[in-house]
């Protein structure tokens, strides 16, 4: 048969060849001991699969970026390995490779210890040291189901039958040293390729996400190729722990969630909620500037509307069980957009009216498993900084337009300028017709072009009733975080029959645009933590002031700089402790107070203040028409810097 190599050379070479084979011929011995992977027409494969005619292959390196999954996945082996070995009887539930890591489940009664853990990477580095070979087998489903019986992996064995119910006929082992586990692949040839490996911690997961089910054991762990690379990384994750929104929102008395209230529910303590209400306050104003009218929603409506919609047929496996009203059933509201509809539909509408812009601050509810919650960033009661507008078929790339000005405006003033767009286009599952379907995709394309903002397409991530662009703002560790969407919308209008009187006095479909800019308020405040570490910037601060006295005859002076404050639109408190003015220092300092005033004698004889900024810098006494002009410039700053980008 023929291949084709990288350099457009084509090879005849014997039917079955295994791709390493040729590879290790093609490249020469120096740079064949770095070869990890097979490219073949495009898919990574192991280097020991066979090759087919016409192929094209190429030869993936340690340390390329393309193999890192492989690499981790392989590690996850290792690590399920090295368990099973130390501790027998131990069953084996699922390993993939993560972002920036791997882990695997374990069914074990005795909970891990970090001694436990020391152990199993003492093991794991045993295992790679050996360098053991990586081997696939490919085995029908009969013999899949015998092999793993006699191993006692029951877990395997479902696995096994969803895939039988799926269609599959054959399944492939991957084995090393005496272990083996169900996998599809690719992986490394050898153990020894995993140079540099960390086990990170425990935590528990229930089989398949599914509270029901038996509780497991998931270790997590990381891997690299290199040791520099890993230690940058374990780096990088101390900087994460350091910043975690949940230990801060703690620390700085933001929020709780509490078992008395219900998991993935957010109680806002004060200082929380003055952070959020200066967000909520630069928002609305912000839609009002730009033709938003507000809107006020139910959380709750009959059923039967989202029937009507669509999302009992796609979502109804996220949405809360319905209550009976009257002997009717009425749904606790997962989205707010069927509200928004009837809003336009409570009387007719005209061209003439079109663009109608309208936004919602709306908390809704959404079902998620007890093991995904996660502080501020996976919660059940959340609040979308929702809006939908209703245009003409005209009018539609200038809403668009204006959407993602407005988007990229209020990321920047928050202190994001770094963000990857997505284009999603039709999934399988979808509403609508295909020519809907590629007029919205084309008016999102075209936005984006128009701007010049640089996008990926993502195949089949739409929303089941159309397209949409979704942005991943990056904060300052470089990590992503899915924030705003922009989706075209045919069908929702066609649903509930919305509809305005054109110029020809016929009724006509108006285009439904949905997005949001933030997501939620929740989530967008936890990436907020982690992004500042809790020292937030002047306007979004909950305490931007806080007035230190030396002693108590300078009370009174004190209060009056705290009233005044206040009274100028600024969130200022007074500390009046009986304590050492180093300790009131360091206090407002862990809790990250942007400024501290300082009240002794001259500042009382004098009537001014002597500012100091959280990271240390002592200003000079100012008056406080001086400071109050000094805090309205900073809290401006980001606006102006925002609109000049």
């Amino acid at each position: 048969m023929t291949v084709t190599l990288p350099d457009g050379a084509r090879r005849e070479i014997p039917a079955g060849t295994p791709a390493g084979r040729l590879l290790e011929e093609a490249l020469g011995p120096k740079r064949a001991k770095r070869l990890v992977l097979a490219r073949v027409d495009g898919e990574l494969r192991d280097l020991a699969a066979p090759l087919h005619d016409g192929a094209a292959v190429e030869g993936v390196f340690a340390g390329d970026e393309a193999a890192l999954e492989t690499l981790r996945h392989t590690a996850a082996h290792v690590l399920a390995q090295a368990v099973q070995e130390l501790f027998p009887g131990t069953k084996l539930g699922i390993g993939p490779a993560i972002e920036n890591g791997f882990y695997y489940d374990f069914d074990r009664e005795t909970p891990f210890t970090p001694e436990d853990l020391e152990r199993i990477e003492e093991r794991m580095a045993e295992i790679i040291r050996a360098g053991e070979p990586v081997t696939r087998r490919d085995l029908s489903m009969d013999e899949a189901r015998r092999f793993f019986a006699g191993r006692g992996e029951a877990y395997k064995l479902e696995l096994l039958d969803d895939l039988a119910r799926e269609g599959h006929e054959s399944v492939s082992v991957y084995e090393q040293g005496g272990f083996a586990d169900l996998c599809r692949g690719p992986h490394l040839p050898h153990t020894g390729h995993v140079a540099a490996v960390r086990l990170l911690h425990t935590a528990g997961a229930y089989w398949r996400g599914d509270e029901k089910r038996p509780m497991l054991q998931r270790i997590y762990g990381t891997a690299f190729f290199d040791a520099k690379a890993l230690k940058r990384h374990l780096k990088h994750l101390e900087e994460a722990r350091k910043r975690d929104h949940r230990r801060l929102g703690k620390e700085l008395d933001l929020f709780s969630i509490q078992d008395e209230v219900g998991p993935g529910l957010i109680l806002w303590h004060p200082r929380g909620a003055a952070l959020r209400r200066a967000i909520e306050d630069f928002w609305r104003e912000e839609h009002r500037r730009r033709g938003y009218g507000m809107l006020f929603t139910p959380h709750i409506a009959r059923r039967d509307l989202w029937k009507t919609s669509g999302h009992l047929d796609f979502y109804a496996e996220s949405m809360y069980a319905p209550m009976e009203i009257d002997e009717v059933r009425y749904q606790i509201k997962p989205m707010n957009c069927p509200f928004h509809i009837a809003v336009y539909n409570s009387r007719r509408r005209s061209y003439r009216e079109l663009p109608l812009r309208w936004c919602e601050l709306g908390t809704v509810y959404r079902y998620e498993r007890t093991g995904t919650l996660h502080g501020l960033m996976r919660v059940r009661g959340f609040t979308q900084d929702d809006a939908h507008v209703f245009c003409r078929p005209d009018q539609l790339e200038g809403e668009i337009d204006a959407i993602l000005d407005m988007t990229l405006y209020m990321l920047r003033v928050f202190g994001f300028d770094r963000y990857d767009i997505y284009l999603s286009t039709r999934p399988e599952k979808y509403v609508g017709t295909e020519d809907n379907w590629e007029r919205a995709t084309g008016a999102l394309r075209s936005a984006l072009e128009r701007r010049g903002l640089a996008f990926e397409v993502d195949p089949g991530e739409g929303v089941f009733y159309g397209p949409k662009i979704d942005i991943k703002i990056r904060d300052c560790l470089d990590r992503s975080w899915q924030c705003s969407t922009i989706q075209v919308d045919f069908n929702l209008p066609e649903r509930f029959e919305v509809r305005y009187a054109g110029e020809d006095s016929r009724p006509h479909a108006p285009i439904m645009i949905h997005r949001a800019l933030l997501g939620s308020l929740e989530r967008f405040i936890g990436v907020l933590i982690e992004h500042y570490a809790g020292a937030f910037p002047l306007w979004l601060a909950p305490v931007q002031c806080r007035v230190l006295t030396v002693t108590d005859r300078h009370d009174a002076w004190a209060a009056e700089v705290a009233e005044r404050l206040t009274a100028a639109g600024f969130r200022a408190e007074t500390d009046l402790r009986n304590e050492k003015l180093g300790r009131k220092i360091r206090d407002a300092q862990v809790e990250k107070v942007p400024y501290m005033l300082v009240v002794g004698d001259r500042e009382t004889a004098d009537r001014t203040v002597s500012p100091r900024r959280h990271k240390g810098e002592t200003l000079e006494a100012l008056s406080l028409d001086e400071f109050v002009s000094l805090l309205e410039t900073e809290c401006r700053r980001p606006f102006t810097e925002a609109a000049a980008a």
